[in-house]
């Protein structure tokens, strides 16, 4: 029996404008689409319309993804897909799959055979990457440290040591209201001459990515409260 696609929707990453980040393709596979996998339907509602305003609401069919969800509680997800119908994954991280559950929904995909059509679209942690300077050729992404300042101390110097020893760089990211606090332990762990980046609010108009070395960063005092941040460091 034909099978339907998965497609890997983008979305922005706050209030852009989509036509400054996404193909003119995207509008056109929306359209089409009637079945949605989502993480949170509110938002990819109103980011639906925002996309495709003539796309009705009422013949939308969301089935929203926890995180949580194990491979069978998803099963019944896929069920459109399995009887031939073209579904899209969308993300509250930009990309799908990407530091987000939806990879769930891709490697289940993957199992039953269906096909799966990325498309492009803005990811915080590589657009970081790849204005910070640092090694976009031997990275790592750690999503959370801990939170536990013991634990946070022992993992940024163990970070650290890996990056000394292989020049790589390290990229994480912090709940917003926390990224003052994770500023200041790493200004006090990292080496002066590390060098760390802070990539806040990409793709908005207050976007702002900057490179130092450690030692330089303790003279200031960016303000990264409540704003979406993107942490990258390097060992220099």
């Amino acid at each position: 029996m034909h099978k339907g696609v998965l497609f890997l929707l983008p979305t922005t990453l706050g209030d852009s404008n989509p036509a400054h980040v996404f193909p003119a393709i995207l509008k056109e596979t929306i359209k089409e689409l009637n079945y949605f996998i989502v993480e949170n339907e509110k938002t990819a509602r109103r980011f639906i319309k925002l996309i495709c305003p003539e796309c009705k609401q009422s013949e939308l069919t969301i089935f929203q993804l926890d995180k949580h969800d194990k491979s069978a509680g998803l099963q019944s997800f896929l069920e459109p897909l399995l009887a031939g119908k073209d579904m899209g994954l969308l993300s509250e991280a930009g990309l799908p799959a990407i530091a987000d559950p939806g990879s769930l929904v891709v490697a289940m995909a993957h199992k039953h055979q269906i096909k799966v059509k990325p498309f492009v679209g803005p990811s915080s942690l590589l657009l970081a990457l790849m204005a910070s300077g640092l090694n976009g050729q031997n990275f790592s992404f750690h999503g959370y440290l801990p939170k536990e300042s013991g634990a946070l101390k022992r993992k940024i110097k163990q970070l650290e040591q890996f990056s000394m020893r292989d020049q790589s760089a390290h990229i994480f990211i912090e709940t917003p209201y926390r990224n003052q606090k994770l500023f200041e332990t790493l200004t006090k762990i990292l080496h002066p001459d590390t060098l760390l980046t802070l990539a806040t609010d990409l793709t908005l108009d207050t976007e702002s990515v900057k490179t130092l070395p450690v030692a330089k960063w303790k003279k200031q005092k960016p303000d990264l409260h409540k704003r979406p941040t993107v942490f990258v460091f390097q060992a220099h």
